[in-house]
C-alpha cells in the first residue's frame, strides 16, 4: 500500500522562482511504502529530486524512521521528586511492602471502586498524633495508606497576621486559623480516590510554600490535627475517630523542644504563646471534642495495646467491606 504525497505549492506572489527551486531542492516528490509487517514503526521512502537537480541516475532510496510513528510518538513528564526506579519506589519491611512512588490501585480486581476507610486522630498540639497515625501505618497490612496533616491547611496570613505571628501574638491553635473550606474539599476528594494537591506550610516563615504535595486516593486515609473533630463536614467522613490524651505537662515539654529546636523561636516565645493561646484553646475547643471519639488512646505512641486494637478495628472493617462487596456479586 503506497501514498504518495505532494509538495506544498507556495503562492507565486509570495515566492520568486529562485525560491521554488530551493524549496523542490529540499523537499521534492515524496512516495511512502508503507509495511504490511509487524515492524510498522519503518518504512521506505523514495524521493525524486526536481529538475533542476535530477540526474540520469535512478532515485535514491533511504530508509528512516516512518514520520507517522515519530509524530504519535509519547512523552511523559516527571517531577524530579519521582523520578525513581522500580527498585528505589519499593521498600520492604518485616510485615509488607511500601511503595514510595506510582499510581495507587483505585479500583479493586473486580473493577469497583475502592471504598477507603478513613480515620480521625484528634488532640491537643504536641499530643502524638502524628507518631499514633505513623505507628497505625506501620502496623496495617494494607496496600495503601495515605497520612494527611492538618498542618497543611493553615490559611495564608496577612501582613497584621504575619506581624502578630512574628511576636507570638498570632492563635494558630484556634479554628478560624485553618482553610476548613480547602480541608473538606481535599479530604472528600481523597475519599473519593482523586488525585489531590496538598498545600507545604512552612512554620518558619508562617506561610505556604509554593510546591504542593501530590496524594492519591487509598484504601486507608489517617487524618490528623488538633482541631480534626470540630468541624461537622469532616466528621461525617470520618469512619473512625481516635483521640490521643497525653499529660499537658508533657505536651509542654515536647512543643518547648520541637518549636525551639526545628521552628527557630526562642523560650520565651514559646512560653508567651503556650500560656496565652495553646493551653485556653485546648480548654476551649480541643478537649470538648473528645466527646465524638471512639476511641481514646492515654500517653499517644507508647501506648502499643491501643494501637494493637485500632488496627485490629480497621482490619476489621476492611474485611467486612470485601465479604459485602463479594456478597453482592
Amino acid at each position: 500500500m503506497a501514498a504518495k504525497i505532494q509538495p506544498f505549492d507556495p503562492p507565486s506572489s509570495a515566492s520568486s522562482d529562485s525560491d521554488l527551486n530551493e524549496y523542490r531542492d529540499v523537499v521534492g516528490d515524496i512516495s511512502i511504502a508503507l509495511d504490511n509487517d509487524d515492524e510498522e514503526s519503518d518504512s521506505i521512502i523514495s524521493s525524486s529530486m526536481s529538475p533542476s537537480k535530477q540526474s540520469n541516475s535512478a532515485p535514491s532510496t533511504v530508509l528512516v524512521k516512518s514520520p507517522r510513528s515519530t509524530l504519535r510518538q509519547r512523552t511523559t513528564s516527571v517531577s524530579q521528586s519521582t523520578k525513581k526506579t522500580a527498585s528505589e519506589s519499593v521498600l520492604q519491611s518485616h510485615t509488607r511492602t511500601i511503595y514510595t512512588a506510582g499510581r495507587p490501585p483505585w479500583y479493586n480486581t473486580a473493577g469497583q471502586q475502592v471504598e477507603p476507610f478513613v480515620i480521625g486522630v484528634c488532640g491537643g498540639s504536641a499530643s502524638g498524633k502524628t507518631t499514633v497515625a505513623r505507628k497505625i501505618i506501620e502496623s496495617l497490612n494494607v496496600p495503601w495508606v495515605v497520612l494527611l496533616s492538618m498542618d497543611s491547611f493553615y490559611k495564608v496570613l496577612t501582613a497584621e497576621q504575619h506581624e502578630k505571628a512574628a511576636h507570638n501574638e498570632y492563635n494558630f491553635d484556634h479554628p478560624e486559623a485553618f482553610d476548613f473550606e480547602l480541608l473538606t474539599s481535599t479530604l472528600q476528594r481523597l475519599k473519593d480516590g482523586k488525585k489531590v494537591e496538598v498545600p507545604i506550610y512552612n512554620f518558619v516563615t508562617h506561610a505556604r510554600e509554593t510546591k504542593t504535595k501530590t496524594m492519591y486516593g487509598a484504601n486507608v486515609i489517617i487524618f490528623e490535627g488538633i482541631m480534626a473533630f470540630y468541624n461537622s463536614d469532616v466528621l461525617k467522613m470520618l469512619d473512625m475517630k481516635v483521640f490521643v490524651d497525653t499529660d499537658a505537662d508533657i505536651r509542654l515539654a515536647r512543643r518547648l523542644k520541637r518549636d525551639i529546636s526545628q521552628r527557630g523561636r526562642d523560650l520565651q516565645g514559646v512560653l508567651k504563646q503556650y500560656c496565652n493561646m495553646v493551653k485556653p484553646s485546648f480548654s476551649h475547643y480541643i478537649a470538648p471534642s473528645m466527646i465524638h471519639a471512639d476511641i481514646i488512646v492515654p500517653r499517644g505512641g507508647d501506648n502499643t495495646v491501643a494501637i494493637e486494637l485500632i488496627v485490629r478495628h480497621v482490619h476489621k472493617q476492611l474485611q467486612a467491606v470485601r465479604k459485602n462487596h463479594f456478597a453482592a456479586l
